[in-house]
């Protein structure tokens, strides 16, 4: 890969703050605190001013509720900080921030294209809890998004669409060279669904969410991109143990048991369970709002609101941070904290783990909020983890907080009724405090540091300092620190240290076979789940001692490292691998997570492994996927052998219909779990996908007849059913042929086809997922779909109104985009997952934007069906 590296213009230099900003401080001394005094859980309080006003911060103060004990000090506020949207502390305790000036400015609520937007270096030149001085880092930034603080005064940037690296060379703190390290991260169009994160998690990868790649630092500063599946919304966490957690819009808090990088080495999964898992149940989860709240997207819907008018459920959840210090109540630690703008709350839940390596997490309190505010332009987007133990809340401080593209068109009623467009380029960043709290370590100066104190601060109670020594060792990669690394990996009585320095020498290029296989051995899961990760190294290369000692961990007590195992047994060479992957698929065969990681690592050989897990009676889910990643791939020899199977009278009905259904899906690329089960469906128990039309495949080719197949496709029963589904999506040699769809897009269409993909990928992928094929409770499935793939006014009026429906409202996407975009994405859409509807052109999109421009509120189905006038 090639990078464009320049340096700042000098006009750029002379317009940055190269000496920093200084602010007049308040009069008081320490920071303004909100109150103790004022009632929790707190009522309602249902008179608001007609037009909110843009509250002082010492007024926005008075209205914060919290829990007994808990307050909130100002550390900084306009003019010193303007649009904040998050925040992270360097190794000497400097606060940088993203501000993001661009965003929905004006009565038009206009994400602005002109380069307004900075990153910011804050810093208290007196101790006093204040933030004073401000530092330009990086100005003329258009709509900038993502930060990751690098060693030496560097930064990634995620500034759409390009992803940058900026660096001060002279000690400055003022960014003088800039370097793309890639381009495709985001559009700046869309605000609210576009990459962001650049978390530097345990094992070293910078993740990225609701994006297709990820980072790997490579040394020497340099970094290699790594193909990523799309997941989450708005920001990354991970616990002691480094598991990643995410979001989306409406569910706080995912969690990834199995790290995504094992189900991209295998495109021909059909299922990733154990990435994204959803660990909060919506019928067990609630906010509590202390003001109306109708001013959401959704407000109009009759079961959004109680009858006081706040909000029931989250708005727009976004931005988990699991807290990991000191400072706070013991009670705090471990546990997700989340913010939802649109609803002026700082939500607080509790996560638990079962005792078996299964997590879940529920409200932390039955009733009422960490933090809700009674000031309708209090909007917390973002929490940063600080190095005093505490952490910080970022508040952008405005009235519009729903990108205006996707605003429903009774949510843009409501700003302008209440002009909530107006008062913006405020901006606020709170810490959290507690009563008794205990004072804070001596500010850090961790870049000034050797590589042996830094290992030091790797047994830190507070995991800001671990996570920033791991990262900044790993970053300088000083192999003098390798001995002490290793002794704290053996010996450290706290696991926190043990996994972080098993984590660190990994990614120093250090960890030797001797603290893999100690670290196996571990009490704590979470460092042994770090060691078979470690063993991956050795067992690439076909380490028989490596690969003993990791099949013992077979029979571990927690299913974090059982399921860990079989994934990492997929990089053993192809050679060695199918024996050791079927042996755990065989005895937790009744695991999802365990089956769709072993699968993972199969690519190419997912029909002998089903030979041999048949062979060995092993559960129908596992030869189901095994099967779908098998027809999926699409190598006859793969095939035949799946045929062989299943047309073999002598293995069970049951197992002999699993695999059926397996390559089924895997042909189709359609889902054919009801529900997300993988065995049972309609009454009869043949899956849906038998009996209602499913969109055209692209025919596998075999050399010839599957004789035995083609004969059991004749039977009527629901073997034979499930075999036609199956004969129906393969060709041979003299095989009737049905006339099937022509492509007859023109060689325009094609171009908008091919665009598409793109505007497809940026836009619809997160929620509709790579292969159209949906999400349960999040999003409909596009192949097949009746209104994408029916007249071309349905999937225009869904993309340019929105539609009401019973997984939710889709939001009027097609307002961020052109008229050329719309068309470009329902051409793709229309033309992929086995759809097979005409193209729509952009002069269509154009009439159809201008006829429905009046309408206000999102279409349902039933006016969906009816043809537009």
């Amino acid at each position: 890969m090639r990078f464009k590296i320049y340096a700042l213009s000098g006009a750029a230099l002379a317009l940055s703050v190269a000496v920093g900003f200084s602010a007049t401080k308040p009069a008081q001394k320490g920071p303004l605190t909100s109150a103790l005094n004022l009632p929790w859980p707190a009522g309602v309080q249902k008179k608001q001013p007609k037009f909110p006003p843009a509250l002082s911060p010492a007024q926005e103060l008075k209205t914060f509720h919290m829990p007994p004990g808990y307050q909130v000090q100002l550390v900084a506020s306009e003019p010193l900080i303007k649009d904040p949207i998050l925040a992270e502390f360097d190794g000497d305790g400097r606060l940088w921030v993203v501000e993001m000036q661009g965003y929905a400015v004006g009565q038009k609520m206009v994400n602005e294209t002109e380069p307004v937007g900075d990153v910011v270096i804050l810093e208290d030149t007196n101790g006093d809890g204040i933030y004073d001085k401000r530092t330009v880092f990086q100005d003329k930034l258009i709509l900038p998004r993502a930060l990751k603080i690098l060693d030496h005064n560097c930064a990634l940037i995620g500034e759409p669409p390009n992803l940058v690296k900026s660096c001060d060379t002279n000690g400055d703190l003022v960014a003088d060279t800039k370097e793309v390290i890639k381009d495709g991260f985001g559009r700046q169009g869309n605000i609210e669904h576009a990459a962001n994160g650049l978390y530097w998690g345990m094992d070293n990868a910078i993740n990225i969410s609701e994006h297709n790649y990820n980072l790997a630092f490579k040394g020497d500063g340099k970094f290699e991109v790594v193909p990523n599946l799309v997941r989450g919304q708005w920001g990354i966490t991970q616990n002691d143990g480094g598991l990643i957690f995410r979001n989306f819009n409406t569910d706080p808090l995912f969690v990834d048991y199995i790290a995504p990088s094992y189900f991209v080495r295998n495109p021909d999964v059909t299922r990733t369970s154990g990435l994204y898992e959803n660990l909060v149940d919506q019928e067990k989860s609630a906010v509590w709002p202390v003001r109306p709240t109708l001013g959401v997207n959704r407000g109009y819907r009759p079961e959004v609101p109680r009858p006081d008018g706040s909000a029931y459920y989250y708005q727009g959840v976004s931005w988990p941070m699991i807290y990991r210090g000191d400072a706070l109540p013991k009670e705090l630690y471990g546990q997700p904290v989340v913010v939802d703008a649109p609803t002026n709350l700082v939500h607080l839940l509790k996560m638990q783990d079962d005792g078996s390596g299964n997590l879940s997490a529920a409200d932390f309190y039955s009733k009422g909020e960490f933090l809700a505010s009674s000031d309708e332009r209090f909007r917390p987007v973002s929490l940063t983890p600080g190095w005093d133990g505490t952490f910080y809340i970022v508040d952008m401080y405005r009235g519009v907080s729903q990108d205006e593209p996707i605003q429903t068109d009774y949510l843009k009623n409501y700003i302008m009724q209440h002009k909530l467009w107006n008062g913006i380029h405020m901006g606020r960043i709170y810490r959290v405090v507690h009563t008794g709290m205990k004072a804070p370590p001596p500010k850090p100066q961790m870049n000034e540091e050797s590589a042996v104190q830094l290992v030091a601060h790797l047994s830190d109670p507070i995991g800001w300092w671990r996570d920033t020594a791991q990262q900044l060792l790993v970053q300088r990669n000083d192999k003098s620190a390798v001995p002490a690394l290793q002794q704290l990996a053996a010996s450290s009585p706290d696991f926190r240290t043990r996994v972080q320095a098993v984590w660190t020498l990994a990614g120093m290029g250090s960890l030797d076979a001797d603290t893999v296989k100690k670290a196996l051995e571990d009490s704590d899961p979470y460092v042994r789940n770090a060691g078979v990760r470690g063993s991956e190294l050795y067992l690439a290369k076909g380490d028989a001692s490596m690969l003993a000692a990791v099949m013992k961990k077979a029979d571990d007590s927690n299913w974090l490292v059982r399921r860990q195992l079989a994934a990492s047994l997929g990089e053993l060479p192809p050679n060695m691998r199918l024996a050791p992957v079927v042996a755990v698929m065989k005895k937790y065969g009744n695991d999802q997570i365990t089956v769709d990681a072993a699968v993972s690592g199969l690519k190419g050989q997912e029909a002998d492994a089903l030979v041999q897990l048949v062979a060995q009676s092993g559960s129908a889910d596992a030869a189901q996927m095994l099967a779908g990643a098998a027809a999926k791939g699409r190598n006859e020899g793969q095939v035949q052998k799946m045929i062989a199977l299943v047309t073999n009278a002598n293995q069970s009905g049951a197992l002999r219909l699993a695999v059926l259904h397996g390559a089924a899906t895997g042909f189709s690329g359609q889902d054919i779990r009801p529900n997300s089960a993988v065995s049972g469906g309609r009454a009869g128990g043949v899956p849906d996908l038998f009996v209602r039309p499913r969109p055209a495949v692209k025919l596998m080719a075999l050399s010839a007849e599957p004789v035995a197949l083609t004969a059991m496709a004749k039977e009527s029963d629901e073997l034979g059913t499930a075999a036609k589904s199956v004969v129906d999506d393969l060709t041979w040699p003299g095989k009737p042929v049905p006339p099937a769809p022509k492509n007859t897009r023109t060689p325009e269409e094609e171009v908008l086809f091919k665009a598409g993909q793109g505007v497809y990928a940026t836009n619809c992928a997160g929620c509709h997922q790579d292969q159209g094929q949906g999400a349960p409770h999040i999003a409909a499935a596009l192949a097949g779909s009746k209104i994408a793939t029916g007249r071309p006014d349905m999937p225009l009026r869904v993309l340019l109104n929105g539609k009401d429906g019973s997984i939710g409202e889709m939001p009027p996407l097609g307002q961020s985009l052109s008229d050329g975009q719309v068309a470009q994405v329902l051409t793709y859409v229309r033309g992929s997952f086995g759809n097979t509807a005409a193209p729509i052109h952009a002069e269509l999109v154009k009439e159809f934007r201008l006829s429905y421009a009046y309408r206000k509120k999102p279409w349902t189905d039933a006016e969906l069906e009816k043809p537009s006038r």
